[in-house]
């Protein structure tokens, strides 16, 4: 088997009136983030995981935020481009998990449809994603609440060919 581990992170802004989308999720809260596509930390950060993992890039080289191709786009749509260039090249994905780091609003009610939404799609089981919230202790930009940033790390597989 070949296995990769990949590792991902991103940032974004927050500011009053915008919405609120976290792992495919959209939840109720007075700030959102300032993004040129739905700003889904969770799936941007996830997004590189799986595309470090294969080697492939980041999230803005496939996605660049300078093209109107992608200005509000679900990010969902993103997760699922990213999941079929892995299919394309023999890969698998084994599990991902991501820690998103942000004060308020607690986010354990939306943990599981957070699971379920990123798993729906990647085309994987819900039990091969991971997610966890934690704050910062009013430390930081996160704890300031600013801003929010997610870290991920995935693994991918694909069979070895012996000849």
């Amino acid at each position: 088997m070949d296995f990769r581990i990949g590792h991902g992170y991103d940032v974004h802004v927050l500011a009053e009136g915008l919405p609120l989308v976290l792992g495919g999720v959209r939840i109720p809260y007075a700030k959102g983030f300032v993004a040129h596509s739905d700003g889904d930390v969770a799936i941007h950060a996830v997004c590189d995981a799986l595309l470090g993992a294969a080697a492939l890039g980041d999230i803005g080289q496939h996605f660049p935020d300078t093209s109107d191709d992608f200005a509000g786009i679900d990010s969902k749509i993103l997760l699922q481009r990213v999941a079929s260039l892995l299919r394309e090249r023999g890969y698998a994905i084994g599990n991902v998990d991501c820690t998103i780091r942000m004060q308020q609003p607690k986010l354990r009610p939306y943990v599981d449809a957070m699971r379920a939404a990123m798993a729906a799609a990647m085309g994987v089981e819900a039990d091969r994603v991971s997610v966890k919230a934690t704050t910062t202790e009013r430390l930081g930009f996160e704890g300031r609440e600013e801003g929010v940033s997610v870290s991920a790390v995935a693994l991918i597989y694909k069979a070895c060919v012996k000849e």
